[in-house]
């Protein structure tokens, strides 16, 4: 086992009643604005509501035309910056005010083009403004591409995610201006840039991460990108994105060049400094979920140029990543730009560049004979033709190295890996440490039965990927607010999951910029049930869709007494958070009562927007709900492996 970076060893699991001062409230992001004319107010909101019935008239008109249907979102982006800055009342200048008609201008453009069957933004070079929407939320999400006049698009084409620094004030209208204003600050020859969104101010965690990839799938439904050449970057808190990215997704990226940003969170955020809260032993494990520097062997598949500024604060990252790289035997190749602080320094960004289009142009190998791939949660169980089905324990230190042979043989060595598989690869032997086995079925499954390697799929109701825990993992597939109808067990319950919901509902839309999708527990249908995570709020009283499965999960709740891992609370004082496989659809989860667990630390600090709790917690309602806690935490947890 890998030493968690504080002193864990004081704190149990079991029976720890978590108190603790709440922090001042979080600020407001996006941050307050200026204040419109009257007049101003008007001549907006009107023109946003005639694009938004133009749109709606356009959606009904190409409902059989699922391809140009398809392309709404890039008509849609352009009324989400206007109407949404006007509802939150964050213009910044008149420049944006004067902006926000030319946004109008130009989505009613796109209407009137995708009416007449005209894309011509498909065709177009330079700078351009995309959308898609979101499997997440079905937001509409903006995207900015860099497409060079001189690259020949019948061919496959190299391509770079650029990552973007915090910016408090980047709305979706600030974002189209900065897309249209000019390239990134690190913009490589002959290559298309797809610079996301990231659903705003979070370091591509949770909706952020999922922006990303969603913009690249976009990005290749459009254009014939080349997977041998795609490269992944970015400066400040996209630095930290790229060092997230390029860890965690190894098998993606013929290259990756963070600039500055951070690579983990106890050190970057001074967690364990005199006079900071000591955080409880269950999220201290899960900072391992953007932890760069603990699976910092994965960057033997991926050719990683780190840059900072001599005297910036956070070259830190660069130096922790290269130490941990050491440790592996890896040498980390550094830019540093002297005596300069948090930007590029010009000669060296040269020089990095050159450095960068020259991997980009060698590309990497789909089908590489050696892998490294580390990690810490079934979250991120895969690389290249190696894939993690199952762990001895999650959020402990998880390693695969193999080696494909000429002799159509794998050999495998594994550190706490419970289930692999190969996918894509022809082998007829896999030694997997030290086991020789032949596939079962033809099939590259295999799986530990009784301390031995076995052929074949590991069975049974188990943590997987897509089903790991904890409870913020819920958020990053579809998902699905189900409110209660009912009348909740007693009063106190009731007014703390409704206060619950309210707050869900203002942090997603304030830091992942969507409306989370609320529907009522007697509206569900199949298909919801299906295709989505729930997330149930209420109590079997309450909530109709809970009362149906509340038998079959590891809890017992009445009017009076909630019962949980054998202990018993007052029920009316007491509610359950908890994340579960769904017992109507065990490939989807369940969770009670939480939405995104981080609260005002999403506001404050992207580097602390990491899970918060474990799979299950249960909350003490006589403390009032903090801007860091939903009440007092008296007990809290992870399940077993096997969900128990």
């Amino acid at each position: 086992m890998r030493p968690i970076t504080l002193a864990l060893a004081a704190v149990a699991f079991s029976s720890l009643a978590f108190a603790q001062t709440p922090p001042a409230p979080p600020k407001k992001i996006p941050a307050p604005g200026i204040t419109l004319t009257d007049a101003e107010r008007v001549e907006l909101a009107t023109g946003a509501a005639a694009l938004r019935r133009d749109i709606d008239m356009l959606a009904r008109e190409l409902a059989g035309d699922a391809k140009l249907a398809a392309l709404l979102p890039d008509v849609e982006i352009f009324h989400k910056a206007v109407a949404w800055t006007l509802a939150d009342d964050t213009f910044y200048s008149a420049k944006e005010i004067s902006y926000a008609r030319t946004l109008l201008a130009k989505g009613g453009e796109r209407v009137a083009q995708l009416r007449t069957k005209q894309t011509p933004w498909l065709e177009a070079r330079g700078l351009i403004l995309r959308g898609h929407r979101s499997k997440l939320d079905s937001s509409v999400q903006p995207y900015g591409l860099v497409v060079p006049t001189e690259l020949d698009l019948a061919k496959p084409t190299p391509a770079m995610v650029w990552l973007l620094g915090r910016g408090e004030k980047r709305t979706e209208l600030a974002f189209l201006a900065e897309r249209e204003a000019g390239p990134p600050q690190l913009t490589p020859k002959g290559v298309i840039t797809i610079v996301p969104y990231g659903r705003f101010c979070n370091a591509t965690k949770f909706a952020g991460e999922v922006d990303v990839f969603e913009a690249l799938a976009a990005v290749r439904a459009q254009y014939r990108i080349d997977a041998q050449r795609l490269a992944v970057a970015g400066f400040s808190m996209g630095g930290g994105s790229a060092w997230h990215l390029a860890t965690h997704f190894p098998g993606l990226w013929c290259a990756a060049s963070p600039g500055a940003g951070f690579a983990e969170t106890p050190i970057f955020t001074k967690a364990g400094a005199p006079g900071k809260e000591v955080r409880p032993v269950w999220e201290q494990l899960l900072w391992r979920q953007y932890e760069g520097t603990g699976i910092s062997g994965n960057l033997f598949n991926v050719p990683t140029l780190a840059y900072a500024g001599e005297i910036d604060g956070q070259k830190e990252a660069s130096d922790l990543m290269e130490a941990a790289m050491a440790k592996e035997g890896l040498k980390l190749e550094r830019f540093i730009g002297p005596k300069t602080g948090h930007s590029y320094h010009a000669e060296t960004k040269i020089e990095l560049t050159k450095r960068f289009e020259e991997l980009i142009t060698r590309g990497r190998d789909l089908n590489p004979r050696e892998i490294w791939f580390q990690t810490y949660t079934l979250r991120y169980p895969e690389s290249a033709w190696v894939r993690i089905e199952g762990v001895s324990r999650s959020w402990e230190f998880t390693e695969v190295r193999a080696t494909q042979h000429d002799n159509l043989m794998i050999d495998v060595r594994t550190k706490n890996v419970e289930a692999i598989s190969f996918p894509g690869v022809n082998a007829t032997t896999v030694v997997l440490d030290g086991v020789e086995l032949r596939p079962a079925n033809g099939e590259l499954n295999f799986h530990r039965e009784k301390d031995a390697w076995r052929a074949g799929p590991a069975t049974g109701l188990r943590k997987s990927p897509g089903l790991t825990g904890p409870v913020d993992d819920a958020f990053m597939e579809p998902f699905l607010f189900v409110r209660p109808s009912g009348k909740p067990l007693n009063a106190e319950v009731g007014a703390w999951i409704e206060s619950e919901l309210t707050t869900a509902c203002r942090l997603w839309r304030d830091v992942f910029r969507g409306e989370a999708p609320v529907k009522s527990d007697r509206a569900l249908t199949e298909a919801d049930i299906a295709n989505h995570n729930l997330i149930l709020w209420g109590d079997p009283s309450s909530n109709t869709v809970l009362a149906k499965i509340i038998a079959q999960l590891p809890i017992k709740w009445d009017a009076k007494e909630l019962a949980f891992r054998g202990k018993t609370y007052a029920a009316t004082n007491h509610a359950p958070i908890l994340v579960f496989p769904n017992p109507l659809n065990p490939r989807r989860y369940v969770v009670l009562n939480s939405g995104l667990d981080f609260r005002a630390d999403g506001y404050g600090n992207n580097a602390f927007q990491t899970p918060k709790l474990p799979d299950w917690a249960i909350v003490d309602l006589r403390t009032p709900p903090g801007p860091r806690w939903p009440g007092k935490i008296v007990d809290a947890g992870f399940f077993d492996e096997s969900w128990k």
